[in-house]
């Protein structure tokens, strides 16, 4: 689901190759929870910045490089959660991760993010009410807007499309979804 580096960075605990990075990284401050579920043992942390491939945790404890975690950060009304992998880890200090695997309303929270601090998409506003939150994350509860949100949004990671275009077709596509959903409700 999301890019591969080109060259994996592997076990080692040393960040040698921070470099091969895919996505742009930018500072990004957010409560982090990460959870390793064989052992169940959890992790919290902030972190000190984010790209659409993973983040940076600042931690006491973290997991050795090569683990795979599941992630949860939070940062004001908004939450991500992802299957991560730990790529590198720095005893005392933190962890670089990526994410691997996490569901389609979830990279649009990153996607969001992302944009926000990227300059590409304004900040979303602080209050939105409660019945357009369902409608504003792109659940319509209609499973072909849900399939085309999806395309969409790996057009734009992929860059075919650029962000402003897929910004525009995911907004009529939350409009038209939510519509049905309104119209069927009504």
């Amino acid at each position: 689901m999301f890019e591969e580096p080109n060259n994996k960075i592997g076990s080692s605990a040393e960040p040698d190759s921070l470099e091969r990075r895919r996505h742009a990284r930018y500072p990004f401050t957010a409560t982090v929870e990460a959870m390793e579920p064989k052992s169940q043992t959890r992790i919290q942390g902030r972190t000190s910045d984010l790209s659409r491939g993973g983040c940076y945790v600042d931690t006491i404890s973290s997991f050795p490089a090569g683990s795979v975690v599941k992630i949860h950060l939070t940062k004001e009304m908004r939450s991500f959660e992802a299957q991560a992998e730990v790529v590198y880890s720095l005893v005392g200090m933190g962890m670089g991760v990526k994410f691997t695997d996490a569901d389609p309303e979830q990279l649009w929270t990153v996607e969001k993010w992302v944009g926000e601090l990227s300059g590409e998409l304004p900040p979303e506003p602080e209050s939105q009410r409660p019945s357009d939150q369902f409608c504003a994350e792109g659940r319509s509860g209609n499973e072909e807007n849900d399939v085309l949100t999806e395309l969409v949004m790996e057009l734009m990671r992929q860059r075919v499309l650029s962000n402003a275009k897929c910004q525009a077709m995911l907004q009529k596509l939350n409009r038209a979804g939510c519509a049905k959903t309104n119209s069927a409700h009504a």
